[in-house]
Protein backbone atom coordinates (compact mmCIF):
# COMPACT_ATOMS: atom_id res chain seq x y z
CA UNK A 1 0.00 0.00 0.00
CA UNK A 2 1.39 3.64 -0.67
CA UNK A 3 2.71 5.18 2.14
CA UNK A 4 1.05 8.58 2.99
CA UNK A 5 3.93 10.20 3.42
CA UNK A 6 6.07 9.20 0.45
CA UNK A 7 3.49 8.20 -2.23
CA UNK A 8 3.39 4.90 -3.55
CA UNK A 9 6.11 2.22 -2.86
CA UNK A 10 9.39 2.91 -4.94
CA UNK A 11 10.41 5.92 -6.55
CA UNK A 12 9.73 6.88 -10.33
CA UNK A 13 6.41 7.21 -13.02
CA UNK A 14 6.90 3.20 -12.28
CA UNK A 15 5.94 2.86 -8.86
CA UNK A 16 2.63 4.53 -9.16
CA UNK A 17 1.67 1.82 -11.68
CA UNK A 18 3.24 -0.93 -11.46
CA UNK A 19 0.74 -3.79 -10.75
CA UNK A 20 -2.34 -1.47 -11.21
CA UNK A 21 -5.28 -2.23 -13.42
CA UNK A 22 -7.97 0.27 -12.04
CA UNK A 23 -6.31 3.91 -12.06
CA UNK A 24 -9.05 5.99 -10.83
CA UNK A 25 -8.73 10.00 -11.69
CA UNK A 26 -9.71 13.01 -9.87
CA UNK A 27 -8.76 16.77 -9.73
CA UNK A 28 -10.19 20.35 -9.84
CA UNK A 29 -12.90 21.39 -11.93
CA UNK A 30 -11.51 23.02 -14.79
CA UNK A 31 -8.25 21.44 -14.57
CA UNK A 32 -8.59 18.99 -17.20
CA UNK A 33 -9.00 15.67 -16.03
CA UNK A 34 -10.86 13.64 -18.55
CA UNK A 35 -8.68 14.93 -20.90
CA UNK A 36 -5.89 13.58 -18.71
CA UNK A 37 -7.75 10.45 -18.17
CA UNK A 38 -8.26 9.70 -22.12
CA UNK A 39 -4.53 10.08 -22.23
CA UNK A 40 -4.07 7.69 -19.61
CA UNK A 41 -5.84 5.25 -20.69
CA UNK A 42 -4.16 5.56 -24.20
CA UNK A 43 -0.75 5.66 -23.00
CA UNK A 44 -1.97 2.58 -21.07
CA UNK A 45 -3.18 1.19 -23.98
CA UNK A 46 0.08 1.39 -26.38
CA UNK A 47 1.26 -1.68 -24.82
CA UNK A 48 -0.49 -3.40 -27.11
CA UNK A 49 -3.56 -4.12 -24.47
CA UNK A 50 -7.40 -3.25 -24.29
CA UNK A 51 -8.30 -1.04 -21.82
CA UNK A 52 -11.74 0.37 -20.58
CA UNK A 53 -12.21 3.93 -20.18
CA UNK A 54 -15.31 4.66 -17.78
CA UNK A 55 -16.62 7.88 -17.33
CA UNK A 56 -19.20 8.06 -13.96
CA UNK A 57 -20.63 11.27 -14.37
CA UNK A 58 -22.97 11.89 -16.74
CA UNK A 59 -21.34 14.25 -18.37
CA UNK A 60 -20.77 12.36 -21.73
CA UNK A 61 -17.66 14.29 -21.86
CA UNK A 62 -15.35 11.55 -23.26
CA UNK A 63 -17.82 12.07 -26.08
CA UNK A 64 -17.22 15.78 -26.33
CA UNK A 65 -13.57 15.23 -26.31
CA UNK A 66 -13.58 12.65 -29.41
CA UNK A 67 -16.02 14.81 -31.65
CA UNK A 68 -19.10 11.74 -30.95
CA UNK A 69 -22.62 12.15 -30.75
CA UNK A 70 -23.33 11.03 -26.81
CA UNK A 71 -22.27 7.47 -26.15
CA UNK A 72 -24.68 4.15 -25.33
CA UNK A 73 -24.73 2.20 -21.74
CA UNK A 74 -22.19 -0.20 -23.46
CA UNK A 75 -18.75 -0.69 -23.84
CA UNK A 76 -17.75 0.88 -27.39
CA UNK A 77 -14.22 0.91 -28.70
CA UNK A 78 -13.46 4.36 -29.51
CA UNK A 79 -9.57 4.66 -29.82
CA UNK A 80 -6.57 3.32 -31.06
CA UNK A 81 -3.38 3.07 -30.17
CA UNK A 82 0.25 2.54 -30.69
CA UNK A 83 1.04 -1.44 -30.82
CA UNK A 84 -2.39 -2.76 -31.62
CA UNK A 85 -4.21 -1.61 -28.20
CA UNK A 86 -6.78 0.08 -28.31
CA UNK A 87 -9.32 2.06 -25.65
CA UNK A 88 -12.92 1.38 -25.30
CA UNK A 89 -15.13 3.70 -23.51
CA UNK A 90 -18.05 3.16 -21.12
CA UNK A 91 -20.50 5.85 -20.48
CA UNK A 92 -22.03 4.65 -17.26
CA UNK A 93 -25.31 5.46 -15.98
CA UNK A 94 -26.88 5.08 -12.90
CA UNK A 95 -29.97 4.53 -14.23
CA UNK A 96 -28.91 1.74 -16.27
CA UNK A 97 -26.67 0.23 -13.67
CA UNK A 98 -29.36 -0.13 -11.49
CA UNK A 99 -31.67 -1.81 -13.79
CA UNK A 100 -28.33 -4.33 -15.19
CA UNK A 101 -28.22 -4.66 -10.64
CA UNK A 102 -31.98 -5.36 -9.81
CA UNK A 103 -32.07 -8.11 -12.60
CA UNK A 104 -28.64 -9.93 -11.83
CA UNK A 105 -29.62 -10.30 -8.46
CA UNK A 106 -33.58 -10.24 -8.31
CA UNK A 107 -34.53 -10.93 -11.90
CA UNK A 108 -36.85 -8.30 -12.30
CA UNK A 109 -35.58 -5.71 -15.22
CA UNK A 110 -39.28 -5.15 -16.21
CA UNK A 111 -40.30 -4.19 -12.79
CA UNK A 112 -37.38 -1.54 -12.47
CA UNK A 113 -38.25 -0.26 -16.14
CA UNK A 114 -41.82 0.48 -15.06
CA UNK A 115 -39.77 2.22 -11.68
CA UNK A 116 -38.00 4.44 -14.01
CA UNK A 117 -41.06 5.40 -15.67
CA UNK A 118 -42.22 6.30 -12.77
CA UNK A 119 -39.17 8.08 -11.65
CA UNK A 120 -38.91 5.97 -8.57
CA UNK A 121 -35.24 4.79 -10.02
CA UNK A 122 -33.69 9.00 -9.87
CA UNK A 123 -35.74 9.33 -6.51
CA UNK A 124 -33.96 6.63 -4.60
CA UNK A 125 -30.52 7.32 -6.06
CA UNK A 126 -31.02 11.10 -4.81
CA UNK A 127 -32.29 9.86 -1.70
CA UNK A 128 -29.89 7.65 -1.29
CA UNK A 129 -26.56 8.74 -3.13
CA UNK A 130 -24.24 5.98 -1.95
CA UNK A 131 -26.15 3.93 -3.96
CA UNK A 132 -25.91 6.01 -7.03
CA UNK A 133 -22.17 5.87 -6.06
CA UNK A 134 -22.03 2.09 -5.10
CA UNK A 135 -23.62 1.24 -8.93
CA UNK A 136 -20.88 3.40 -10.63
CA UNK A 137 -17.72 2.35 -9.14
CA UNK A 138 -19.29 -1.12 -9.24
CA UNK A 139 -19.37 -0.77 -12.92
CA UNK A 140 -15.12 -0.18 -13.12
CA UNK A 141 -14.51 -2.54 -10.24
CA UNK A 142 -16.69 -5.21 -12.08
CA UNK A 143 -14.38 -4.84 -15.26
CA UNK A 144 -11.25 -4.99 -13.16
CA UNK A 145 -12.24 -8.11 -11.64
CA UNK A 146 -13.21 -10.09 -14.64
CA UNK A 147 -10.69 -13.06 -16.06
CA UNK A 148 -9.59 -13.39 -19.55
CA UNK A 149 -12.16 -16.06 -21.64
CA UNK A 150 -14.22 -15.14 -18.65
CA UNK A 151 -17.79 -15.13 -18.81
CA UNK A 152 -20.04 -12.37 -17.40
CA UNK A 153 -23.42 -12.72 -16.13
CA UNK A 154 -26.34 -13.54 -18.47
CA UNK A 155 -28.53 -11.16 -18.25
CA UNK A 156 -25.76 -8.60 -19.98
CA UNK A 157 -27.08 -6.95 -22.91
CA UNK A 158 -26.87 -8.46 -26.49
CA UNK A 159 -23.74 -6.39 -28.13
CA UNK A 160 -22.02 -5.29 -24.82
CA UNK A 161 -18.89 -8.18 -25.55
CA UNK A 162 -17.40 -9.39 -21.74
CA UNK A 163 -13.71 -8.48 -23.10
CA UNK A 164 -11.26 -9.03 -20.76
CA UNK A 165 -8.80 -5.38 -20.18
CA UNK A 166 -5.35 -5.29 -18.90
CA UNK A 167 -6.67 -2.12 -17.78
CA UNK A 168 -9.32 0.46 -16.43
CA UNK A 169 -9.44 4.11 -15.68
CA UNK A 170 -12.52 5.60 -14.37
CA UNK A 171 -12.91 9.49 -15.36
CA UNK A 172 -13.97 9.60 -11.46
CA UNK A 173 -15.57 13.42 -9.90
CA UNK A 174 -13.78 15.94 -8.83
CA UNK A 175 -11.27 15.99 -5.41
CA UNK A 176 -14.17 17.99 -3.65
CA UNK A 177 -16.17 14.64 -4.11
CA UNK A 178 -13.58 11.87 -4.18
CA UNK A 179 -13.16 10.75 -0.67
CA UNK A 180 -17.02 9.98 -0.37
CA UNK A 181 -17.43 8.52 -3.88
CA UNK A 182 -14.70 6.25 -3.07
CA UNK A 183 -16.01 5.14 0.26
CA UNK A 184 -18.57 3.38 -0.69
CA UNK A 185 -18.70 0.88 2.30
CA UNK A 186 -19.39 4.17 4.52
CA UNK A 187 -22.17 5.57 2.07
CA UNK A 188 -23.77 2.23 2.06
CA UNK A 189 -23.48 1.55 5.49
CA UNK A 190 -27.23 3.25 6.58
CA UNK A 191 -28.52 1.48 3.74
CA UNK A 192 -28.32 -1.95 4.21
CA UNK A 193 -25.89 -3.84 6.67
CA UNK A 194 -26.55 -7.35 5.32
CA UNK A 195 -27.80 -8.45 1.59
CA UNK A 196 -26.93 -8.11 -1.79
CA UNK A 197 -26.63 -4.09 -1.73
CA UNK A 198 -23.65 -4.84 1.17
CA UNK A 199 -22.29 -7.41 -0.25
CA UNK A 200 -21.84 -5.35 -3.74
CA UNK A 201 -20.55 -2.64 -1.83
CA UNK A 202 -17.85 -5.41 -0.20
CA UNK A 203 -16.67 -6.55 -3.43
CA UNK A 204 -16.03 -3.00 -4.77
CA UNK A 205 -14.39 -1.52 -1.83
CA UNK A 206 -11.97 -4.90 -2.02
CA UNK A 207 -11.26 -3.78 -5.52
CA UNK A 208 -10.58 -0.29 -4.77
CA UNK A 209 -8.56 -0.58 -1.60
CA UNK A 210 -6.34 -3.39 -3.08
CA UNK A 211 -2.93 -2.76 -5.01
CA UNK A 212 -4.26 -2.85 -8.41
CA UNK A 213 -5.81 0.31 -7.69
CA UNK A 214 -4.34 3.15 -7.72
CA UNK A 215 -5.82 7.37 -7.46
CA UNK A 216 -4.42 9.71 -9.51
CA UNK A 217 -4.76 13.43 -9.13
CA UNK A 218 -4.60 16.18 -12.41
CA UNK A 219 -4.09 19.47 -11.56
CA UNK A 220 -2.48 22.60 -12.82
CA UNK A 221 0.95 24.96 -11.50
CA UNK A 222 -1.61 27.42 -9.88
CA UNK A 223 -2.34 27.55 -6.58
CA UNK A 224 -6.54 26.95 -6.34
CA UNK A 225 -5.62 23.38 -7.89
CA UNK A 226 -2.24 22.64 -5.56
CA UNK A 227 -4.57 23.22 -2.38
CA UNK A 228 -7.31 20.71 -3.70
CA UNK A 229 -4.55 18.57 -4.38
CA UNK A 230 -2.89 18.69 -1.08
CA UNK A 231 -6.54 18.12 0.53
CA UNK A 232 -7.83 15.26 -1.54
CA UNK A 233 -3.90 13.36 -1.27
CA UNK A 234 -4.65 13.67 2.48
CA UNK A 235 -8.35 12.84 1.97
CA UNK A 236 -7.14 9.78 0.18
CA UNK A 237 -4.46 8.31 2.23
CA UNK A 238 -6.74 8.95 5.33
CA UNK A 239 -9.39 6.56 3.45
CA UNK A 240 -6.36 3.32 3.48
CA UNK A 241 -6.65 4.30 -0.47
CA UNK A 242 -3.38 3.62 -2.61
CA UNK A 243 -1.88 7.13 -4.10
CA UNK A 244 -0.66 6.78 -7.70
CA UNK A 245 0.42 10.08 -9.52
CA UNK A 246 0.31 13.74 -10.05
CA UNK A 247 -0.53 14.63 -13.74
CA UNK A 248 0.61 18.01 -14.09
CA UNK A 249 -1.77 19.37 -17.38
CA UNK A 250 -1.27 22.19 -19.09
CA UNK A 251 2.21 23.16 -18.66
CA UNK A 252 3.56 25.49 -21.12
CA UNK A 253 7.36 26.32 -21.07
CA UNK A 254 9.13 29.67 -20.02
CA UNK A 255 9.69 32.45 -23.43
CA UNK A 256 12.84 32.99 -21.60
CA UNK A 257 16.06 31.64 -19.66
CA UNK A 258 17.17 31.37 -16.40
CA UNK A 259 18.79 34.80 -16.15
CA UNK A 260 16.72 36.87 -18.46
CA UNK A 261 13.34 35.36 -16.65
CA UNK A 262 14.87 36.33 -12.67
CA UNK A 263 15.95 39.68 -14.61
CA UNK A 264 12.16 40.44 -16.02
CA UNK A 265 10.90 39.15 -13.12
CA UNK A 266 12.67 42.37 -11.31
CA UNK A 267 11.85 44.85 -13.78
CA UNK A 268 15.22 44.58 -14.81
CA UNK A 269 14.62 44.54 -18.70
CA UNK A 270 16.91 47.14 -20.78
CA UNK A 271 13.91 49.10 -22.06
CA UNK A 272 16.25 50.99 -24.26
CA UNK A 273 17.42 47.90 -26.28
CA UNK A 274 13.93 47.01 -26.52
CA UNK A 275 13.60 50.15 -28.30
CA UNK A 276 16.75 49.53 -30.41
CA UNK A 277 15.02 45.56 -31.05
CA UNK A 278 11.82 47.27 -32.45
CA UNK A 279 12.89 50.31 -34.37
CA UNK A 280 15.73 47.15 -36.52
CA UNK A 281 13.10 45.28 -36.75
CA UNK A 282 10.38 48.75 -38.13
CA UNK A 283 7.77 47.04 -36.08
CA UNK A 284 7.26 50.32 -34.07
CA UNK A 285 5.50 51.33 -37.46
CA UNK A 286 2.79 49.13 -37.02
CA UNK A 287 1.89 50.82 -33.88
CA UNK A 288 0.27 54.12 -33.09
CA UNK A 289 2.24 54.17 -29.57
CA UNK A 290 5.68 55.34 -29.75
CA UNK A 291 8.91 53.11 -29.48
CA UNK A 292 9.23 53.86 -26.07
CA UNK A 293 5.63 53.37 -24.98
CA UNK A 294 5.55 50.15 -27.20
CA UNK A 295 8.59 49.10 -25.40
CA UNK A 296 7.35 49.89 -21.79
CA UNK A 297 4.26 47.61 -22.79
CA UNK A 298 6.08 44.80 -23.80
CA UNK A 299 8.58 44.65 -20.84
CA UNK A 300 5.09 44.83 -18.35
CA UNK A 301 3.97 41.53 -20.45
CA UNK A 302 7.39 39.68 -20.60
CA UNK A 303 7.28 40.78 -16.20
CA UNK A 304 4.04 39.64 -16.40
CA UNK A 305 5.47 36.42 -17.69
CA UNK A 306 8.37 35.53 -15.52
CA UNK A 307 6.63 35.93 -12.68
CA UNK A 308 4.10 33.49 -13.79
CA UNK A 309 6.22 31.38 -14.38
CA UNK A 310 8.39 31.91 -11.33
CA UNK A 311 4.83 31.54 -8.99
CA UNK A 312 4.22 27.94 -11.39
CA UNK A 313 7.92 26.61 -10.67
CA UNK A 314 7.05 27.40 -6.27
CA UNK A 315 4.14 25.62 -6.51
CA UNK A 316 5.64 22.49 -9.14
CA UNK A 317 8.20 22.30 -5.52
CA UNK A 318 5.02 21.89 -3.44
CA UNK A 319 4.00 19.40 -5.67
CA UNK A 320 6.39 17.69 -5.47
CA UNK A 321 7.11 17.82 -1.81
CA UNK A 322 3.58 15.29 -1.37
CA UNK A 323 5.19 12.45 -2.28
CA UNK A 324 3.67 11.24 -6.02
CA UNK A 325 5.40 11.24 -8.99
CA UNK A 326 4.67 14.06 -11.03
CA UNK A 327 4.17 13.73 -14.46
CA UNK A 328 3.56 16.89 -17.02
CA UNK A 329 1.54 17.39 -19.86
CA UNK A 330 1.54 19.76 -21.94
CA UNK A 331 -0.94 23.06 -22.68
CA UNK A 332 -2.64 22.35 -26.46
CA UNK A 333 -2.73 25.53 -28.08
CA UNK A 334 -4.89 24.41 -30.51
CA UNK A 335 -7.44 22.66 -28.17
CA UNK A 336 -8.04 18.70 -27.23
CA UNK A 337 -8.97 16.19 -30.24
CA UNK A 338 -8.02 13.03 -30.93
CA UNK A 339 -4.38 13.76 -32.34
CA UNK A 340 -3.61 15.89 -29.14
CA UNK A 341 -4.57 13.12 -27.29
CA UNK A 342 -2.08 10.61 -29.15
CA UNK A 343 0.62 13.24 -28.32
CA UNK A 344 -0.37 13.31 -24.66
CA UNK A 345 -0.72 9.83 -24.50
CA UNK A 346 3.08 9.90 -25.72
CA UNK A 347 4.20 12.38 -23.52
CA UNK A 348 2.89 9.96 -20.84
CA UNK A 349 4.90 7.12 -22.19
CA UNK A 350 7.89 8.67 -22.05
CA UNK A 351 7.39 9.70 -18.71
CA UNK A 352 7.11 6.18 -17.67
CA UNK A 353 3.92 5.32 -18.31
CA UNK A 354 2.86 1.93 -19.78
CA UNK A 355 6.16 0.66 -19.45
Amino acid sequence: MSDPERGPRGSGPEAAFAGARLHIVTGKGGTGKTTAAAALALSLASRGGRVLLVEVEGRQGVAALLGSAALPYEEREMLRAANGGSVHVLAADAEAALLEYLEMFYGIRRAGQALTRLGAVDFATTIAPGLRDVLLTGKATEAVRRRAGGRRHSSDAPGNTPFHYDGVVMDAPPTGRIGQFLNVNSEVAGLARVGPVRNHADRVMEVIRSERTRVHFVTLLEEMPAQETRDGIDEISGLGLNLGAILVNMVAPPLLGGADLAAAANGELDTAELVRGLKAARLETASAETPEALAADLAGQVRAHALRHLLQERVRGELEGLGPPLLELPLLEGGADRAALAGLARRLSEQGVGR
